[in-house]
């Protein structure tokens, strides 16, 4: 069975539940919040029964790799709920997200891949902005980004570099929250992202201003807003990327245990 919640007071009752069951709810919290908090892209909550719900997908139909945010307590609600017809569009490609620790795999049931990244969620202390931005250069100033950076974003995002991704990180300026820092010439150094389930995504600096504690204070900031949102602050970090790891656990994020994945069903892709 599937049901899609739409009555607003069964999405604050939802959001509550998912509260009690962080951090695996995380990436499916996030979502849920934006949902409450006039819903900018057009998202809906799928679940396999109400209010004792088993499982709970959000799908983001977007225009680059309609992913979709998944938590469950009991994995066979959750693959009966992926078997619905018109829970999802098996002859299509898409992506599934899972917290660390899900065992979202082999869940699936038909081709997938996927990988992986340590990811983390926490507060970032209690440094002030006036403290963060001390000893950088006075004349840098925290601003968003606009449609302007575009070509930017796309070239500096390691899955960027396409129409379609120029496209959904065009998406993701337009309805999510964004930071950076720029300098006396209005131009981005360093920034970050918001993504539809609520996790900073695209976190850059510009390789002639790196090690200079830019893209400490953009975390420092971007955590605090969305804290002051009532959002956690949490995101994704690849394996191999030590110095931000390094960095985040600094600010005092928690690594959360084992690995976040994304799966990935693509009906183009045959076996030998």
């Amino acid at each position: 069975t599937m049901l899609i919640l739409t009555c607003p007071a069964q999405l604050q009752r939802l959001e509550g539940a998912l509260r009690r069951s962080l951090p695996l709810t995380l990436p499916v919290y996030g979502a849920v919040m934006n949902i409450n908090r006039g819903n900018p892209a057009g998202m809906e909550v799928v679940v396999d029964a109400w209010p004792e719900f088993g499982a709970v997908l959000v799908p983001v139909d977007d225009c680059y790799r309609n992913t979709s945010a998944v938590f469950y307590r009991d994995v066979g609600a959750y693959r009966a709920l992926l078997e619905t017809p018109g829970c999802l569009r098996w002859d299509a490609a898409f992506h599934i997200i899972g917290g660390a620790g899900m065992g979202v795999l082999g869940v699936m049931g038909r081709d997938w891949g996927c990988w992986g990244g340590n990811w983390g969620a926490g507060s970032t202390g209690n440094m002030g902005e006036a403290l963060v931005i001390l000893g950088l250069d006075p004349g840098l100033r925290v601003g968003s980004l606009t449609a302007a950076h575009l070509d930017l974003l796309n070239k500096t995002w390691p899955y960027g570099g396409t129409a379609r991704s120029r496209q959904y990180l065009e998406e993701l300026l337009r309805l999510f929250p964004s930071l950076c820092l720029r300098d006396g010439a209005g131009q981005p150094l360093s920034w970050t992202l918001t993504d539809p389930f609520g996790a900073g995504t695209h976190g850059y600096t510009l390789p002639a201003h790196r090690r200079s504690g830019c893209m400490r204070t953009v975390l420092v900031l971007a955590s605090r807003r969305a804290q002051a949102r009532g959002f956690p602050s949490f995101g994704f970090t690849a394996t191999g990327n030590r110095p931000m790891q390094r960095l985040q656990e600094e600010l005092g994020h928690q690594r959360l245990p084992g690995l976040c994945c994304y799966i990935l069903h693509n009906p183009g892709l045959k076996r030998d």
